[in-house]
């Protein structure tokens, strides 16, 4: 192990938090009737299991309107019933900003295809026509590694700040480098966000400025929040909630030997508000809809149908958001 990290090297399995309330696992798309939702969803991987499971518990008028679809699964998705809304099948979208383009292609062709995207990041670039992310939740982000790693299962933020800069310190020099520094695949959500925690940018990941970086594994993007991509010599962000609602078996568990890393000393527990690296998750909506319905009862404000379902909330691993429902991000 390298100096710096040997210095950190103080391990102990960080303690998660039990008692995550068990819940039938959602499926991966709309399920049950009716087959096609007034209000059709894309986009982000953290928040795909918990919209499903608001997607089931949401009614208006004993009907299910929300209808939200994985990141991941078939190669195209069918979003309204082709019979009323023809040309609604498209690719699927995987991840916070291929839902964002998406919503805004369907939005810009006036199609009805799309009525929100699912966001794990925050991006308030020029939209048109205008978008407002809707915060429902609170999800925080950790490392993952294995449980024999030479990756140290206590690091400071600045240690994962000089990690994720290839720092030869921390990862050893080029090209074999000692340790495989992961990101979750471009459009995702979680990548965005790990970029900004650790002070880099896309354009600088993309130009190979950190050549340590990796977001391939055996020429297959790394998907988020699968921590099946790792090995004893590798690392890689992971959402605590995400984690949470695998290890309890409320979702699809995709962990493999990931277990969440410590950071600055506090514990990646069960809706911890608390943790140093969290994140507001978020639906987007077009600007123009905010008044209407079912956007305005489904997601506006703090009792909206979403926000009044704070235990199937907290049952995929996420911590209640004191600003669910607020419409003051909007972009230009």
């Amino acid at each position: 192990m390298n100096k710096s990290l040997a210095a950190v090297a103080a391990v102990g399995i960080a303690g998660l938090l039990t008692g995550i309330v068990t819940a039938t696992q959602a499926a991966a798309d709309p399920s049950g009737t009716p087959a096609y939702r007034q209000l059709s969803g894309v986009g982000s991987d953290t928040t795909q299991d918990v919209m499903n499971g608001l997607a089931n518990a949401i009614t208006i008028n004993g009907t299910k309107v929300i209808g939200s679809y994985d990141a991941t699964g078939s190669a195209q998705i069918t979003t309204k019933d082709p019979a009323t809304t023809p040309g609604c099948t498209i690719a699927r979208p995987n991840g916070s900003g291929a839902g964002r383009t998406a919503l805004l292609n369907s939005l810009q062709a006036n199609n009805g295809c799309l009525d929100f995207a699912r966001s794990s990041s925050l991006n308030l670039g020029a939209a048109s026509p205008g978008l407002t992310y809707v915060p429902f939740a609170v999800d925080a982000v950790s490392y993952a590694v294995t449980p024999t790693s030479t990756v140290p299962r206590k690091l400071t933020l600045n240690d994962l700040k000089a990690i994720y800069h290839c720092n030869p310190d921390y990862v050893g020099t080029a090209p074999n480098f000692g340790i495989t520094v992961y990101l979750p695949q471009a459009g995702s959500g979680t990548r965005s966000f790990w970029e900004s925690q650790m002070g880099i940018t896309e354009a600088d990941v993309v130009a190979g400025v950190y050549p340590c970086i990796k977001d391939a594994k055996n020429g297959a993007p790394v998907q988020e929040h699968d921590g099946r991509v790792l090995d004893d010599k590798s690392i890689v962000p992971f959402s605590i909630a995400q984690y949470n609602a695998q290890s309890s078996q409320t979702i699809a568990d995709l962990r493999g030997r990931a277990l969440l890393g410590t950071v600055d000393g506090i514990a990646p527990t069960v809706l911890n508000n608390g943790f140093g690296v969290k994140r507001d998750v978020y639906n987007v909506i077009p600007t123009s809809k905010l008044g209407t319905a079912p956007w305005s009862t489904v997601f506006v404000g703090s009792g909206s149908l979403v926000c009044q379902q704070q235990g199937v909330i907290n049952t995929y691993g996420f911590a209640t958001n004191p600003n669910c429902g607020d419409t003051t991000k909007q972009t230009p």
